[in-house]
């Protein structure tokens, strides 16, 4: 049987988690959900992160929640991984996969079948690549990939040497890595969309609600346990601005402020990834109406004949 994948994405604090747990419940067979969120994996940064709360996770299963600790290094590659993993036993259950996020890098390159190269940072490396002059590095990458040099530049000395580094590893250019294959299912794409006021205006209560529900103290926890505010993880938005507020360089007020701002910037990145226009994404008005609107396309998705509960 052909395989069918439904994906429900948008910018956050549009409702994805809350209409796919409602949509899981309705389809049948049952659906699971896998999530797509880059700060989700994380374990211990439950109020920053937003996860699914005790409840939604009763209600359907949610899988990519809480698999790294903060300290670990994670990258797109270990999460399709991950993905690949969590749809295909999905899948061999007889269940109903939903991709659930908002960190559009990911749910592009498991919907458009992207080449990842499982390549971690190489320090030494790196480091020997960076002391060379640029106009050598782009004379090594020409040799071994003439297509990456003629898209990276000159110029681009970062990108030169990440182009080298999987080279080095992997032995394929990394214009291999960067092709594409059409991946072994169907996909439904819905998108959840807000006027921009209602989003802000979300997003804003959102973090009135996070810090009301221990943002700052999650943070001290995560400080006292050795994790540093250096981390990754430890840099993704809300975090940052606790870490700041703890070391006193922010008041709480201030900290509450920044972090609204930067999450709007976060919203309006996302629509860089979810385009109105894009043809592929089935846009619903986030809403009372949405999970209905939602389970109607998802039944003609799967089969006409399928029911509805």
């Amino acid at each position: 049987m052909t395989r069918r994948l439904i994906a429900v994405a948008g910018a956050t604090a549009t409702g994805k988690t809350a209409l796919a747990v409602s949509l899981a419940e309705r389809l049948d067979p049952p659906g699971e959900i896998v999530g797509a969120d880059s700060r989700q994996v994380y374990r211990g940064m439950d109020v920053g992160t937003a996860k699914p709360t005790a409840d939604e996770r009763a209600r359907a299963p949610h899988h990519l929640v809480d698999v790294a600790g903060p300290d670990e290094p994670f990258s797109l590659g270990r999460w399709l991984d991950l993905a690949n993993a969590a749809l295909d036993g999905v899948w061999a259950r007889g269940r109903q996969p939903l991709l659930v996020g908002g960190s559009g890098q990911y749910v592009w390159a498991r919907l458009e079948g992207w080449r990842v190269p499982r390549v971690p940072p190489n320090a030494d490396f790196r480091r020997r690549m960076e002391a060379r002059d640029p106009a050598d590095l782009f004379a090594e990458v020409s040799r071994v990939d003439p297509e990456a040099a003629a898209r990276i530049g000159s110029a681009n000395k970062r990108r030169l040497v990440r182009a080298l580094e999987v080279f080095a590893a992997t032995g394929r250019p990394i214009s291999f890595w960067q092709a594409k294959q059409p991946p072994p299912f169907e996909t439904l794409v819905m998108g959840l969309r807000l006027p921009r006021d209602e989003l802000y205006r979300r997003i804003d209560e959102r973090v009135d609600g996070m810090l009301a529900a221990g943002l700052i103290d999650e943070t001290r926890r995560l400080l006292d346990a050795r994790f540093s505010r250096d981390l990754p993880s430890m840099s993704g938005i809300g975090y940052k601005e606790a870490c700041a507020h703890l070391a006193g360089e922010l008041t709480i007020a201030e900290a509450a402020a920044r972090i609204k701002t930067e999450t709007h910037r976060l919203a309006r990145r996302q629509s860089a990834w979810f385009k109105p226009a894009d043809p592929r994404i089935r846009w619903l008005d986030a809403g009372p109406g949405a999970v209905a609107e939602a389970a109607q396309l998802a039944t003609a998705f799967l089969r006409p004949e399928a029911a509805v509960r």
